[in-house]
């Protein structure tokens, strides 16, 4: 590996998603980052299927960025629960609490010290995606007419269903009708993006180039790196450890370590694998998928270096 490289992986801003429960909270979510070698991650302020959130006094917070400046980490992300669906104009109610609760999480994220919250933008059910922007663009502008340091990062989406932000189009429709678009970012998940039908894995600059004339490339603040289970297209959204499934090494590889995107932070949201020991007990990837990104060698003759 030349210098260059060497000075690239160092710099590399990458980690995992990371649990945040028992007595430690929060300061447990750094610890598990750190037995990944993680110098970043991300976490939940609570369950993502559900709103009971502990307060924010209780998450030991001050302890956590303690723990984190004595091993250099400098910053997280949040992601907000799956339950909240702006998009849904069927059940008022349901949209009712999903621009309320969406506002406590922008809260919560800022107490906690971080300056991106990831939200999925939201599905239609039913009632087509014309009507699900604007009532995603409408949600987006109560939430961020009250001031505040966070931005909400649109993660690209599968297709999966009626989701809202499978294609850059929509992501740019909902940046276009929102009045604070300075308080808005994009999270690129590469399952997704590559399950909504782009060719990352053989055209990765061109996808970029296209999202660049759309969006913005300035605007991703923050990367899943997730390979996919299901072939280009597909619409599923079934994540694959990396190198396990139809993208490959070698795409998630380049992107990581990307030109256009340093200090970008880049997270793992890949499942846990079987114990090659005792198969009943899974494991997480965590650790070893991020030193072969860091290195770019990967056992079983996938080495990039």
């Amino acid at each position: 590996m030349s210098s260059a490289n060497a000075q690239t992986a160092n710099d590399l801003l990458i980690g995992s998603h990371v649990s945040m429960s028992g007595k430690e909270m929060m300061l447990s979510s750094v610890r598990e980052a750190l037995s990944y070698h993680a110098n970043t991650f991300m976490l939940y302020t609570g369950a993502p299927q559900n709103t009971r959130r502990k307060p924010v006094e209780e998450l030991r917070i001050g302890e956590a960025w303690q723990f984190m400046r004595l091993h250099h980490i400098e910053s997280f992300v949040v992601h907000a629960p799956y339950i909240i669906n702006l998009a849904n104009t069927v059940k008022p109610e349901t949209r009712r609490l999903a621009v309320d609760f969406l506002a406590q999480e922008l809260d919560r994220t800022q107490k906690m010290g971080s300056r991106l919250l990831i939200l999925h933008p939201g599905a239609h059910v039913g009632a087509g995606p014309k009507a699900g922007i604007q009532s995603i663009i409408d949600g987006l502008n109560e939430v961020l007419s009250e001031p505040s340091d966070v931005c909400i990062a649109l993660e690209t989406m599968s297709g999966k269903g009626s989701d809202i932000g499978s294609s850059f189009e929509q992501l740019a429709a909902i940046y276009d009708g929102v009045r604070y678009p300075d308080r808005l970012r994009v999270c690129f998940d590469t399952c997704h993006v590559h399950d909504a039908g782009y060719d990352i894995a053989h055209d990765l600059d061109g996808v970029l180039e296209q999202f660049d004339r759309l969006i913005g490339k300035d605007q991703i603040a923050v990367f899943h790196i997730n390979d996919s289970k299901n072939e280009r297209g597909s619409a599923k959204d079934r994540h694959a450890d990396i190198g396990e499934g139809y993208l490959g090494f070698a795409p998630l590889y380049a992107l990581t370590h990307h030109p256009d995107f340093p200090g970008i932070p880049k997270i793992l949201e890949t499942p846990w694998y079987p114990d090659p020991s005792n198969p009943a007990r899974t494991l997480p990837p965590y650790g070893r998928e991020i030193a072969w990104l860091r290195t770019g060698k990967k056992p079983k003759g996938e080495e990039i270096i």
